[in-house]
């Protein structure tokens, strides 16, 4: 279904072609004036200089021919050459009709439906989640649900640190604590115990003390590099060891980001990649893409148009051992190998941007990837406190995510008590589903690439642009279309009539922006202009709502009207907020 925007569009290019002029010029956008005009053109500033006419002469003779269009209410030539433009209503009408009946509101889906892999989340495995997995985890699952929506294959990875170092610390560790367990004795044959010799409190423990110790104890790091090199060519104690880490740690994992509302089809990490490493060097080597660089082993990158440094992708260390790059690449090769993305999107922080710049030009010049396979590195800024630097806790420390969206969700209930609508047990239910919006919107609400700042006052408000508020606009139209539907069992199949007044009619050119916006927030990766117009939306629906009598209304034609604007209105908010990754309660 085309977008109401190109509807106009076609009318406007007609109507340059009948005057004369090369329907190139005949590009509409919004008004940037609302209070004058509702969409606006100006090709007759660009056609002056083709045509060698004064602008205002062209956009008069655009008009006339614009005179008897079924789209347009009004078309006025305004010096010195703009068109300014207001839609029919009937014109309004018929398209939110038409988008009402379509199942994706207008929503086209991509012809040429693509295969797309999102490398988000990134935990390490062992430790706790904390506020700064939290932008990955809520942009990359918003990522993949637009893509989603618009017809394509999306294929959700978490890609987990469950690789390297960290593990040695942790073998080591315990095996200083409990050194009689089988995993350490060598000369054991039988089957190790199914359960775990941790908890996840206390493997989240082990990490930090192990940490720490090999800091100051050169004999201890050592023993646990020795782990990990053991770990890697398969020590089997050492494995087992392994394999209840990552059940205990992935376990726990999953439980978090159940309550993040954020899925991930694969639960892949630097692990999996670890058996294509070999091969890859290999493949390197031989094709004359990698040369040794003071006893590293290393693929030149730099291109002439750089205007700066681009250093080396570095492949193995001078002691040999893999490096992040390695895996990334090793990571490529299983994703080619297995899944044939056309795409492969990475959601990390911005500030890991050359790491990807590299292994990007090393995957495309040695042909890891096909040269027609885009990859794409969407770096996000940091969650800033308010004194403008990175989230802490009070005391100063890295807050656990857990704990953020416990303090969101105790700060939700709070204010939904102080209502005194609903029960104690259903005010907790509605504050784990208003808290979330709270975080997600406070996130998404933002440019990805930005530093914002995470306030748990501005972003719990039920006022302004935040998540609260535009759920609390979703429940108020609930509330409006379950009184109707009690009175007249029906609410399916009616029709939007024509606009009685002003608010109406802004109301209704909002809603009918929202295939528009769709295709642009797929087209820029930007989730956060889906805030921007569910905002817009939001306060049109609210000023229609306080301007207009509507369950009152005594005229049964104009009251279905607008129950079918209602209904409209709720289905574009409600996709667009599952769309950012949450839901709507029923009250609040």
């Amino acid at each position: 279904m085309k977008t109401l925007l190109e509807k106009i569009t076609i009318e406007v290019r007609e109507a340059f072609q009948t005057a004369g002029y090369d329907e190139k010029f005949a590009k509409v956008t919004l008004s940037n004036r609302p209070d004058l005009c509702e969409y606006q053109c100006n090709g007759a500033m660009a056609a002056a200089k083709t045509y060698k006419k004064a602008p205002a002469m062209i956009a008069k003779d655009v008009v006339e021919a614009l005179h008897d269009s079924a789209c347009f209410e009004t078309a006025e030539a305004v010096n010195p050459g703009f068109i300014n433009l207001k839609v029919k209503k009937e014109f309004v009408t018929g398209f939110l009709n038409e988008m009402a009946e379509d199942e994706m509101l207008g929503v086209s889906k991509c012809e040429n439906q693509r295969t797309v892999m999102i490398d988000y989340g990134g935990p390490n495995v062992a430790k706790p989640l904390h506020v700064g997995h939290l932008r990955s985890a809520i942009i990359g699952e918003s990522i993949k649900r637009i893509i989603r929506y618009k017809g394509n294959t999306v294929i959700g990875d978490i890609h987990l640190g469950d690789w390297g170092y960290q593990m040695g610390l942790i073998i080591t560790e315990l095996k200083k604590r409990k050194p009689d367990l089988p995993y350490f004795d060598e000369s054991f044959e039988g089957d190790y115990p199914k359960e775990a010799p941790f908890t996840i409190t206390e493997l989240e423990e082990i990490y930090p003390t192990a940490s720490a110790y090999a800091k100051e104890h050169e004999d201890y790091r050592e023993e646990a590099l020795k782990a990990t090199y053991l770990l890697q060519n398969g020590h089997r104690g050492y494995r087992a060891v392994w394999e209840h880490i990552m059940h205990v740690s992935v376990t726990d994992l999953k439980k978090n980001y159940q309550n993040l509302h954020v899925e991930f089809d694969l639960w892949k990490g630097e692990a999996d990649a670890q058996k294509y490493i070999p091969p890859m060097v290999e493949m390197l080597k031989e094709g004359g893409y990698a040369h040794y660089d003071e006893g590293a082993l290393v693929v030149d990158v730099q291109e002439e148009s750089d205007k700066k440094e681009v250093p080396p992708c570095m492949i193995l260390k001078s002691d040999g051992a893999a490096l992040y790059d390695t895996t990334d690449l090793a990571t490529l090769v299983e994703r080619e190998k297995l899944y044939q993305p056309d795409e492969v999107i990475y959601v990390v922080d911005k500030r890991q941007e050359m790491h990807f710049i590299q292994v990007f030009r090393c995957a495309k010049k040695t042909g890891i990837v096909k040269e027609e396979t885009a990859l794409k590195f969407l770096g996000f800024g940091t969650m800033n406190g308010k004194d403008g630097k990175p989230f802490k806790t009070r005391e100063g420390g890295v807050m656990r995510l857990e704990n953020l969206i416990r303090e969101i969700n105790e700060e939700m209930y709070k204010k939904i008590m102080d209502n005194r609508t609903v029960s104690e047990e259903e005010a907790k239910r509605t504050a784990q589903i208003v808290g979330l919006a709270a975080i997600k919107y406070g996130d998404l609400s933002n440019q990805a690439g930005k530093d914002y700042i995470f306030d748990v006052d501005r972003f719990t408000s039920f006022e302004g642009n935040t998540g609260p508020y535009i759920l609390y606009t979703i429940v108020r139209i609930k509330s409006i279309l379950t009184k109707y539907a009690e009175d007249k069992n029906v609410l399916e199949g009616l029709r939007i009539g024509t606009a009685q007044n002003a608010c109406e009619k802004t109301l209704m050119l909002e809603a009918a922006k929202f295939n528009d916006v769709i295709d642009t927030v797929y087209e820029e990766t930007a989730p956060h202009k889906i805030c921007a117009y569910i905002y817009d939306l939001a306060n049109a629906f609210n000023k229609f709502y306080h301007e207009t009598k509507i369950l009152s209304e005594e005229d049964e034609q104009k009251k279905e009207s607008y129950i079918a604007l209602l209904v409209l209105t709720r289905k574009i908010l409600e996709t667009s907020i599952d769309l950012l990754g949450f839901t709507a309660p029923e009250r609040m």
